[in-house]
């Protein structure tokens, strides 16, 4: 089993990325079959994107503030963890951004969110299947979040918590004040989602997919890309499934 090793700048992570060199062999990344990332939920996310296309699984160790997406740290025993690690698979949202300035596309395994950019509420006419379901929708913004992202962003939006095998995304406004009542909405994973900002040049928006973010966007597309799986391992009895599931018995 070879690893490569990756890590956050920060010291602590950094301290924590010579002592496992030092433990284990780094086979660098082209030559290794597992990564393992040293940090928190944020990095994970771009080790993730960092790793598209390469069939490597990733192994997060956490050094970070919450570290959902993470294991514990822990040096010893790594090989023994890596063997009996569990594994999840998980597919990114792709976002197809219209602006002002041109068309920017981008990957969002967490979420793709729309954000107001001044004191102005944002306003939004949102599609499902090319079917308009709400024509406008006075917020804060917007988010479609996967599984994996439902437990982040999302949930602090008051979204729902999806279980990974779930095969649903998670549509959800953010302090929407009108129509007041509605809460979100839960779709099938291979529908697609159509925000149109409207009044732009009054209330302009800004659109979000986990690292890149695009101004004063008209329109934004939103549905899952499964020719992209991404496998994350997670420490036996500590899988994803677990984790999401536990979160919603949290005080």
């Amino acid at each position: 089993m070879r690893l490569h090793f990756v890590a956050t700048s920060v010291p602590e992570a950094q301290t924590a990325l010579a002592n496992l060199r030092g433990l284990y062999k780094d086979s660098g990344p082209d030559g290794a079959d597992i990564i393992v990332a040293l940090g928190g939920d944020g990095f994970m996310l771009q080790t993730l994107h960092a790793f598209l296309g390469q069939g490597k699984p990733i192994y997060g160790m956490n050094l970070g503030s919450v570290g959902f997406l993470m294991n514990e740290y822990v040096e010893a025993d790594l090989m023994d963890r890596l063997a009996l690690a569990e594994r999840a698979t998980v597919h990114p949202l792709r976002m197809h951004a219209t602006s002002s300035e041109g068309c920017f596309d981008g990957l969002a395994f967490n979420e793709v969110s729309l954000l107001r950019q001044t004191r102005q509420a944002t306003k939004l006419r949102i599609l499902v299947d090319g079917k308009v379901r709400i024509s406008e929708l006075i917020c804060d913004g917007a988010l479609v979040a996967t599984p994996v992202g439902s437990t982040a962003y999302n949930l602090s939006a008051h979204g729902p918590i999806l279980p990974i095998d779930s095969a649903l995304l998670a549509l959800t406004p953010i302090s929407a004040f009108r129509p007041r009542r509605w809460r979100g909405a839960l779709l099938p994973h291979n529908a697609k989602v159509r925000f149109e900002a409207l009044e732009v040049e009054k209330r302009p928006v800004s659109a979000v997919a986990d690292g890149l973010e695009v101004r004063n966007i008209t329109s934004v597309d939103v549905e899952e890309d499964r020719s992209i799986a991404m496998v994350m391992l997670f420490d036996a009895g500590r899988n994803l499934d677990e984790r999401i599931l536990a979160e919603q018995f949290v005080d």
